[in-house]
């Protein structure tokens, strides 16, 4: 895209904030600098469920899991949330340069990221308050069927402060439903609690922990580093808490857990 293409575009999009046309001009100036299938803005809100306030897309087969799974737990998996939680986070992140290392290998990715049919996936970070986090998440799924190109990140980088702004200027007001609720307790407590319930399954903290690091695509030498333990002391929470669970594998832990999810947003 041309500078002047591009100063068009942002003069637009600068005249449109506060305004409803805002994320379509947000989305043509993101769209002029690489072009991508789908747009989705979600507001992330400490560890709170996430809200959606804008989508658009060329095949509608790519969101058709985001309101019953996504916003239903199965963002507590996701690499991007993750990265929300590390605080004040802003600028781009493509997925998989911030996933976890065995992330192609979970049952997250095998059953509910497919279905999406999303091929690769950058997303914008910006912060409008030390909790709250908003991602324009651009897609490229089976309508493109194919990934962004080097050209199209950098270009997506070098343009990140002011994509960045845009989103922090238009929603500078927006403070979620979830913001007069109480601060959920850690998500560990939560799981432990509602396995207990569920199934009197009784986790220790760091095996609930284990459990977590291993939906969301760590492998052994991964939740090793993250607990400062080594990869051997890992395989043996590992076996202790498969043993609790009375199950052999991934699978199995992601069939037990997956449906206490919603439980543990508050909203299941």
């Amino acid at each position: 895209m041309k500078q002047s293409e591009r100063d068009e575009l942002l003069a637009a999009a600068v005249k449109a904030l506060a305004t409803p046309e805002l994320p379509h001009r947000f989305s043509a100036l993101a769209k002029g600098l690489a072009a991508f299938d789908n747009l989705i803005v979600i507001a992330y809100h400490g560890e709170h469920r996430p809200a959606v306030l804008y989508r658009e897309y060329t095949d509608p087969v790519v969101y058709l899991p985001m309101d019953s799974q996504y916003l239903g737990g199965a963002y507590l998996l996701d690499p991007f949330y993750r990265e929300h939680l590390k605080g004040s986070v802003r600028g781009i992140r493509r997925l998989m340069e911030v996933a976890p290392d065995h992330f192609r290998r979970t049952h997250y990715y095998n059953n509910y990221y497919k279905q999406t049919t999303l091929l690769d996936e950058v997303a914008v970070f910006a912060s409008i308050d030390v909790d709250i986090t908003l991602t324009a998440c651009l897609g490229r799924d089976r309508s493109s069927g194919k990934p962004f190109g080097k050209r199209e990140i950098q270009a997506l980088r070098q343009n990140a402060k002011v994509l960045c702004a845009l989103l922090e200027a238009h929603w500078r007001d927006y403070r979620p439903a979830s913001a007069a609720e109480a601060v959920p307790a850690p998500l560990v407590e939560r799981l432990r609690e509602a396995l207990e319930q569920e199934y009197r399954i009784r986790l220790s903290p760091r095996q609930a922990e284990v459990a977590l690091f291993i939906l969301r695509g760590h492998s052994s030498l991964s939740i090793g580093l993250h607990l400062n333990v080594s990869a051997q002391t890992v395989k043996v929470f590992r076996r202790q808490l498969y043993a609790k669970c009375s199950i052999s594998s991934q699978a199995e832990l992601f069939a037990l857990l997956m449906p206490l999810f919603a439980r543990l947003t508050g909203h299941g």
